[in-house]
Order: C-alpha cells, then sequence, then structure tokens
C-alpha cells in the first residue's frame, strides 16, 4: 500500500459535528480532501451549509445537515437521515461541545452544568451508541472523540467542562474495548490552546494567555488546521491497528 493509500478515503462517509467552524470545519475540509464524503454538521443549517457548500466549489463532496447533539431527538434524526440516504457510517468525529460558562467550579449553576453534561457526555455517548449500530452492520468503522488537555489537567475556570472531557477520555476507552472484535476503532483528539471562537476567553485575554504560554514548550497557540492531520489519521487506514488512544496535540502542553 503507498503512502498516498494509507490516507485515502474514497467512498467514506464521514460525519463531522460542530464543523460550521474552528477545528470542526479544519477537520471537514480535510477529510474532503481526502475523498470522504462529509456531512456537515452543527446546531445551525446556515453554518453548515456554507462549509459544505465552499467544500463542493472545491471540487469535495459534502452536504449539511442541523444536529444539536444536546437534543435527543435531533441525535435520532440525523441517524435516519445516514441510514436513509447513505446506508453506512465510515468515519464519526465527535466535535461538538458546549462550555457556556467560565468562573470558579463551586460557583456553576445548574442551568451550565446541564448544557454542558447534556452536550459533552450524554451526547458524545448517544453519538457513539448510534454510530456504532450502524458501523456493525458494515462491517466497522472509526470514530474520533475530541476531548480536551483539559480532560488530563483541569483547565482554571472551566470546572464543569474540564469533568466532561475527563469523561470523554473515559468514554473513549470504554467503546473501544467492546467494539473492537466488530472492527470498529474508537480513539480522542486531545487539542491544546487553539485559536477558535470557541477558546477566545483564553487567547483574547492577554493576561490569561500570557499563563498559558508558560505551560506550553512551543510557545503559542495552535491554528485549528493543526489539529485536522491527526483526525486523518485517526479515520484512514494508516491507524489501522490503533484504537483506544488518546492523542495530544497540544504544543507539548501536558508534558510539564
Amino acid at each position: 500500500m503507498s503512502e498516498k493509500d494509507l490516507f485515502d478515503l474514497s467512498g467514506k462517509v464521514a460525519l463531522i459535528t460542530g464543523a460550521s467552524r474552528g477545528i470542526g470545519e479544519s477537520i471537514a475540509r480535510t477529510l474532503a480532501n481526502y475523498g470522504a464524503h462529509v456531512i456537515v454538521s452543527s446546531r445551525k443549517i446556515d453554518g453548515c451549509e456554507a462549509i459544505a457548500g465552499s467544500i463542493r466549489e472545491a471540487g469535495g463532496s459534502a452536504e449539511a445537515y442541523a444536529c444539536h447533539i444536546g437534543e435527543m431527538d435531533q441525535i435520532e434524526d440525523i441517524w435516519q437521515h445516514i441510514e436513509s440516504n447513505h446506508g453506512k457510517l465510515d468515519v464519526l468525529v465527535n466535535n461538538a461541545a458546549a462550555n457556556p460558562y467560565f468562573g470558579p467550579i463551586e460557583d456553576t449553576d445548574l442551568g451550565a452544568y446541564h448544557k454542558t453534561v447534556d452536550v459533552n457526555i450524554r451526547g458524545y455517548f448517544f453519538m457513539c451508541a448510534r454510530g456504532a449500530q450502524i458501523m456493525k452492520k458494515n462491517g466497522g468503522g472509526s470514530i474520533i472523540n475530541v476531548a480536551s488537555v483539559n480532560g488530563v489537567n483541569p483547565g482554571h475556570f472551566q470546572g464543569i467542562y474540564s469533568v466532561t472531557k475527563a469523561a470523554v477520555i473515559s468514554m473513549t476507552k470504554s467503546f473501544a474495548m467492546e467494539l473492537g472484535q466488530q472492527k470498529i476503532r474508537v480513539n480522542a483528539l486531545l487539542p491544546g490552546l487553539t485559536d477558535t471562537k470557541f477558546a477566545s476567553a483564553l487567547t483574547s485575554n492577554e493576561v490569561i494567555k500570557k499563563q498559558a504560554m508558560a505551560h506550553i514548550p512551543m510557545k503559542r497557540v495552535a491554528d485549528p488546521d493543526e489539529m485536522a492531520g491527526t483526525v486523518l489519521y485517526l479515520a484512514s487506514g494508516a491507524s489501522s491497528y490503533t484504537t483506544g488512544t488518546c492523542i495530544n496535540v497540544d504544543g507539548g502542553y501536558l508534558t510539564i
């Protein structure tokens, strides 16, 4: 198998959640560049269609489908759509996430707690479960969960978010353990500080950003495109014997 073939996703169907911007957008564009038909999903259809349209204009294959993974009925809707229109799914990238609260952990209110848990734990869990059900029918697939370095080292003033990302790491290993014999691989990407709207509370505050740089050996914030290569590896045949693994893409943050 040639080096190019290792990463070839031609004929594959890939669903990426939270794909209308940031890391999810970069992942969608990269998987499409390597031949996958990508389903660009997030809460609002306009943002999804903008990305899917630009992928098609560039010669790729893409469609848009709105889905809020914090809503169980919307999770079921997207899976029914995929089964009816594609009959299979080869790659699932769970990237959509919620982080509505930034402040002292003891002051977390119930609304912020529920929103974060419903999306980052319940949403990821049932997306993985339904993804596994359809993948089983077609001989396997790859599930990639976007967790965070905060799941290993909790972020300051990001308490409930960090708790949920630790759960995603554990969830990844649990699904990997049970699904391995069914040729479904389950791995996680752990991004470090990345220049996205989602992380703007950190990257736009010079004091917080300076503190963060002290703990990143590469002394810079990541670009969203720098996360996509790892997902391509995990989605493709290049990682055919890789499951239950959490890959840090963090500029060395977790080494300190």
